[in-house]
């Protein structure tokens, strides 16, 4: 172990989390499997102290952490160096705002913000603090994800891209539809376009390298809950090169997380992009130069399984590459990094894009 890899063991990155929503428990489990001494759970905050004692005793959080409340303590606290915010979307410029002007680093939970303008204000407040920001797609993070950029990358497997078509959904319960805070208007007004359409319109920018269509338009068909939130929709989004890409997302189907990537070359396809069937690795399935057999009795080729082992969880992989980052900046080795912020920008144009589509009536939006 090099010197200053021996220092970051000894000062571990200080995580306090805004919240006690669900997804914290999975963060929380996420923190014990990093590599020792790489981050820890410092605060816990909540808007009621009961309710941050009964969170820490159902994870078994250690004594040493601190249990506060309300969340302006926790960003007051000098022992944390950057917060997860998985609050509702509607509260997220607030806190995340708040904790980047307290020098807190900032990892938020998608999707990032209700509209773009909120986003730039939080991105605008990480960058005049020098923090991190990142948002909480883990399957960026997933070596699958490296190892199908590569073969997208390479014009001999895949080609120029043609098509690209992902769906993201799972079939909600009816307590989810009729409480969760995804179908509040007043807490999460995105619904599932926010929540799981996230993930879609993610993953078309990912496989296009990050380049914006020219024109998004919102299907029809979509299904709205009485107060207006979105429960499914679609769009179609048209790139300047002649590349189509097509979304659906659902809280009312039958789960899926499919991508499915078209060129003259050939095609990549996944079903488990956005939580892998197995935490320690995935695969995907891709067909190069196939054509159909001498009197169409069948293909030239079948598609090949590449299989991808990962040394942690996604979610852990994540947390360890915001966790470096922050280390670096804390250490005064580097500036924070913009790319994630991108990221995060160009996927909430979308999802705005797709937004104002539905609004007005399917007219399509010129970006």
């Amino acid at each position: 172990m090099s010197e200053s890899e021996a220092d970051n063991h000894q000062n571990p990155i200080r995580f306090g989390i805004l919240g006690c929503a669900r997804i914290s428990y999975k963060f929380c489990r996420t923190i014990s499997l990093l590599p020792s001494g790489i981050a820890t759970i410092s605060c816990i905050s909540s808007r009621s102290l009961d309710k941050a004692r009964q969170f820490a005793a159902s994870v078994r959080l250690q004594s040493s952490v601190k249990l506060l409340s309300p969340y302006d303590a926790l960003l007051e606290d000098a022992s944390v160096d950057a917060v997860y915010v998985p609050l509702p979307t509607s509260q997220h410029a607030t806190w995340a705002i708040a904790a980047a002007a307290k020098g807190k680093h900032v990892l938020l939970e998608k999707p990032a913000a209700l509209c773009v303008e909120e986003l730039e204000r939080i991105l605008e407040a990480c960058k005049k603090n020098r923090v991190m920001f990142m948002d909480g797609a883990m399957w960026l993070h997933h070596p699958r994800t490296a190892e199908m950029r590569r073969l997208i990358d390479d014009p001999s497997w895949i080609g120029r891209l043609r098509l690209i078509h992902t769906s993201c959904s799972f079939l909600a319960p009816p307590e989810f539809l009729q409480n969760d805070i995804r179908v509040k208007p007043d807490l999460d007004s995105l619904g599932v376009l926010g929540d799981l359409g996230w993930y879609c319109i993610g993953s078309i920018l990912w496989a296009t390298n990050y380049s914006l269509p020219k024109t998004v338009v919102a299907s029809p068909s979509i299904n709205l809950n009485p107060s207006g939130v979105i429960l499914s929709c679609g769009a179609s989004l048209y790139f300047d090169d002649g590349l189509v890409a097509t979304l659906n997302c659902s809280f009312l189907s039958h789960v899926s997380t499919d991508l499915s990537i078209h060129g003259s070359q050939g095609t990549l396809l996944v079903r488990d992009l956005v939580i892998p069937y197995c935490e320690d690795g995935a695969s995907f399935e891709v067909i190069s130069g196939a054509r159909f057999a001498e009197l169409h009795i069948g293909w030239t080729k079948k598609p090949e399984e590449v299989a991808v082992e990962a040394p942690l969880p996604q979610e852990a992989l994540m947390v360890l590459e915001f966790t470096k980052e922050v280390m670096l900046v804390r250490d005064k080795k580097s500036e924070p990094s913009l790319k994630w912020a991108d990221i995060s920008r160009k996927t909430q144009l979308v999802v705005d894009a797709v937004k104002r589509s539905i609004d007005k009536k399917f007219e399509p939006i010129y970006l």
